[in-house]
């Protein structure tokens, strides 16, 4: 059900068209948020070990490459690359989904209006409940993400964030086993990251004074 929890063993990713060419395209954030946003997830997905799909639209004939900050966090990955606007039209990013054997999908992309709204309400249709993080995602201005976004919302989309994708996989810091992790993401791709570099150099200087 989409008001459970998310975890590491129910959910899968979908990270869709992070390519150049769409984000020249993309005003309604500020890029670099984009940037460090999917970042977030990715790396999040990474660490909990949740399946990934990579998804490019014609990558070697106009937009580019999946952007390296993404591609990076998946080496071993080659992006699907499609021709069809909608991925879930795309028979091999279908067959990708379906062997992940999950029913809970996390989707996020560039464009919001096009690339994520299109295979999320299609998935929906089809049985599969979809989690959408919408600061990961943008358009071509703030009116065509926020439509976007409230349509995909009225077909049954949950709406997220990037961060609270990964506490939501975290969820008590005595995880020991995923803490430095989750601690590296925040530091790397949050605001709230300066506050933990600031809180461990604190603690390393009183450690250094008892000492």
């Amino acid at each position: 059900m989409a008001l459970e929890l998310l975890t590491p063993d129910s959910c899968a990713v979908a990270l869709i068209d992070y390519q150049p060419q769409m984000f020249f395209g993309t005003a309604s954030h500020e890029r670099t948020t984009i940037l460090h946003n999917v970042q977030a997830i990715a790396k999040a997905a990474k660490l909990f070990k949740v399946p990934t799909i990579l998804s490019t639209v014609a990558a070697k004939t106009f937009s580019g490459d999946m952007v390296p900050e993404v591609q990076s966090v998946f080496p071993e990955y080659t992006p699907i690359d499609r021709t069809s606007m909608n991925s879930w039209e795309d028979s091999n990013f279908r067959k990708a989904i379906e062997a992940t054997g999950r029913k809970k999908i996390v989707v996020a992309g560039l464009w919001t209006e096009v690339c994520v709204s299109f295979p999320t309400i299609q998935m929906i249709n089809d049985g599969y409940e979809v989690y959408v993080p919408t600061d990961a995602c943008g358009d071509v201005s703030h009116e065509a993400h926020e439509r976007a976004v409230q349509r995909i919302i009225q077909a049954g989309a949950v709406p997220m964030t990037s961060l609270q994708f990964m506490f939501e996989l975290q969820r008590d810091w005595g995880r020991t086993a995923t803490y430095e992790g989750c601690m590296d993401i925040l530091k790397e791709h949050s605001s709230y990251g300066i506050g933990v570099r600031y809180a461990k150099s604190i603690l390393g200087a009183h450690a250094s004074e008892a000492g």
